[in-house]
């Protein structure tokens, strides 16, 4: 199968937008160059629908609008969407002697969906698939068959890659992966068939147990056989239970992944939550080092009231001062201690010279008038030798050694400066954060974490219900042995149980071939895709295991489970221990091994291949792609392009690029003259810039 055409018709960003695919066998390669936000995943998203309906879509469609949001109610409320893809299939004879039978299809699915003010409402979608001959088109009906037989949904993921949702089968619970990678074994080596065969012949040995209860000779046997066709009704139950169980598990499990990325995604500019708590923090401390400053500047503003700035200015004249002071203090002359001294021998009984000086002694009433007049006498001196020892003293204060006032004045200066620059800091810091709030999308990332919780509880009650499902289908199983073991003893007691007998043989012995070719195929077709896996993993990645690369291999386990192996056989977990770039190419070498092992030819639409990946790796994985796809249809920006030039030169057959024109003034160059939102194409390929794809980066990167 090989696509030819897509046609986009009112479909969100793809008003009308035609796209063509090289199917040259020789160039394969088809490139749609478009930047973010340029309708790559939207235009994956529409073939997808176009082929599976709305089960293909985003959350299988709810609240998943198609039409354009820019959708003036002028132009009508009711819109009509549609999407068509051309291709075609060729149909191999199985000797591979007779002739190739190619045919061209074009399938067609459409809606509407009607405006009522800010609400929409969408009509189920219609599907028609023609084929087309030299003569005309030829309706076929139901389309759903051709299509399922090309393109089973199972596959859709394998055809079909979102460049991040392709990651799921390395990224996600291990049960989803593992189902994930089952189900694409299963349906693209076409199990699916002996499975649905196993089911009949599972339904025939049940009928054929119903005729034991026809043996009317024998109520036990009747017995028995009604509790094994309850049983069997049990365990198709229970089965069905656990199919559902899984199913739930897996789109919980998926939902939890989206939701995740949505946070993430907000995240890229912060958590709106948390950046207005550290808003809340930088005022806070914008307060506390306002009211630091307004001290320091009160601080610093005192330096020049101080007695250190006048004693620094008055220090020559001081010196001189102070120096006769200290003279006077050497000759005994200050401080002037006269009359404490004479007053404080008046209060004891001895002179100092040895004679009494007691109150009652009347010997004594000599000496004590006698100091007594000598204190009255130095109380006479002159002011100016009391005014000299005031000042003696008062002149201690300023001899300590406070420093000097520059060296202080330094000090506040340089403390006042840093506050002011923390003061700096802090006011950008706020700046930042209000910009970055404003910045950051009208998510509310709490509530996304709180759906997330309510997804991961209904995740996890979905895993216990299939364990519990499992355990009981389990009980019913050895039930069962046990009382076909009865019946079959019972019937070959009665003569008519012969046949019925022979008949439940028949059936089991199928089952058994059945479920040994459904193994032998499994686990051969299985060992293919994982060697052919690993053999391109390593191409892509560029690692040689006998030179001692850090990953020696990666193989698809019996569970189904993607494993990779470093040194020693250790095992390295990919959602760990592998960088962006080789997670991706583990997932694209997985599909396009399996792709590769089921002999289908089948379109690779991938998006954003060779995002995370630089240097080496994005050229060999480019190259692998190219080698081992039947049609490989790549959705690259110009950054996944860039040093890949060369091998688009020689590989692609058809290359266009795709503009938003929303991206001017920012991003473009010329104003594209529209006032709606669509994506517009032009014919210019990985090396080429015109009037309407320019950029400003483009421009830089010319001149």
């Amino acid at each position: 199968m090989k696509l030819i055409r897509a046609e986009f018709h009112n479909f969100r960003l793809l008003r009308d937008l035609e796209i063509d695919f090289a199917t040259d066998k020789n160039k394969k390669l088809s490139v749609i160059r478009a930047e973010n936000e340029t309708g790559k995943t939207t235009i994956l998203n529409g073939l997808q629908w176009a082929f599976y309906g709305d089960d293909a879509l985003p959350e299988k469609g709810r609240d998943y609008r198609l039409h354009p949001i820019d959708w003036k109610v002028s132009d009508g409320r009711r819109i009509q969407i549609s999407v068509s893809v051309e291709y075609e299939i060729t149909k191999y004879p199985r000797n591979r002697r007779g002739v190739n039978e190619t045919k061209r299809y074009l399938i067609s699915r459409s809606a509407h969906e009607t405006l009522n003010g800010a609400e929409w409402k969408r009509t189920p979608s219609t599907i028609k698939l023609f084929e087309m001959t030299d003569i005309g088109s030829e309706p076929i009906d139901p389309p759903e068959a051709v299509i399922k037989e090309e393109l089973p949904p199972e596959l859709r993921e394998v055809f079909f890659t979102d460049g991040d949702r392709a990651l799921s089968f390395i990224e996600a619970a291990t049960s989803t992966k593992r189902g994930r990678v089952k189900n694409a074994i299963r349906s693209l080596l076409g199990l699916g068939v002996i499975e649905d065969v196993l089911k009949h012949v599972k339904k025939a040995a049940s009928e054929v147990n119903k005729k034991a209860k026809g043996i009317e000779s024998d109520d036990r046997l009747k017995q028995i056989a009604d509790e094994l066709d309850q049983i069997d009704k049990n365990m198709a139950d229970y089965e069905e239970k656990i199919e559902d169980a899984k199913e739930q598990f897996e789109a919980f499990d998926e939902r939890l992944v989206d939701t995740q990325k949505q946070i993430d995604v907000a995240l890229v500019n912060g958590d709106r939550e948390q950046l207005k708590r550290d808003l809340e923090q930088v005022k806070q401390r914008l307060k506390q080092i306002d009211n630091q400053r307004a001290t320091a500047g009160k601080e610093h503003a005192n330096m020049f009231r101080s007695l250190l700035l006048s004693r620094d200015l008055l220090a020559p004249v001081l010196a001189n001062g102070l120096g006769k002071l200290n003279e006077l203090r050497d000759q005994g002359k200050l401080p002037n201690t006269t009359i404490p001294v004479l007053e404080e021998y008046l209060r004891k009984t001895t002179c100092i010279c040895g004679e009494s000086l007691d109150l009652h002694d009347t010997n004594a009433e000599r000496r004590r008038k006698h100091i007594q007049h000598l204190i009255d006498e130095s109380r006479k001196a002159d002011e100016l030798q009391s005014m000299i020892t005031d000042l003696y003293y008062g002149s201690r204060s300023i001899e300590t050694d406070d420093g000097s006032w520059l060296a202080t004045y330094n000090k506040v200066f340089e403390h006042r400066a840093y506050l002011d620059g923390i003061r700096e800091e802090q006011g950008k810091k706020l700046k930042a954060l209000d910009a970055q709030i404003d910045d950051i999308p009208d998510t509310d990332i709490q509530g996304l974490r709180d759906t997330m919780r309510q997804y991961r509880d209904q995740r996890d009650r979905f895993n216990r219900d299939q364990t519990r499902y499992e355990t009981q289908l389990e009980v019913l199983k050895k039930e069962r042995a046990s009382l076909a073991a009865q019946r079959n003893n019972l019937l070959r007691e009665q003569e008519k149980g012969e046949l019925i007998l022979a008949q439940l043989e028949v059936t089991q012995d199928i089952e058994s071939v059945l479920q040994n070719s459904y193994d032998r195929i499994t686990n051969e077709e299985l060992t293919k895709v994982s060697e052919l896996m690993n053999t391109i993993f390593l191409q892509m990645i560029g690692a040689d295991p006998e030179q001692g690369a850090i990953i020696q291999k990666a193989e698809i386990s019996r569970e189904y489970d993607i494993l990779v192996y470093g040194p020693n056989d250790r095992i390295l977990n990919p959602d760990r221990d592998l960088n962006g770039a080789s997670r991706r190419a583990l997932t694209l070498a997985f599909i396009l091994a399996l792709t590769k092992v089921s002999e289908v030819e089948a379109p690779n639409v991938i998006d954003t291949p060779l995002g995370m990946m630089s240097g080496y790796v994005k050229r060999s994985v480019l190259k692998t792609a190219i080698r081992e796809s039947s049609q490989l249809i790549l959705f690259l920006t110009r950054s996944e392009i860039a040093d890949c030039e060369e091998i688009l030169d020689d590989e692609a057959g058809c290359v266009i690029t795709l503009t938003n024109p929303a991206h001017y003034p920012r991003m473009l160059v010329n104003d594209p003259h529209l006032n709606e939102r669509n994506i517009l194409r032009c014919e210019c390929n990985h090396r080429k810039e015109c009037d309407l794809c320019m950029r400003h980066t483009d421009v830089e990167t010319i001149f």
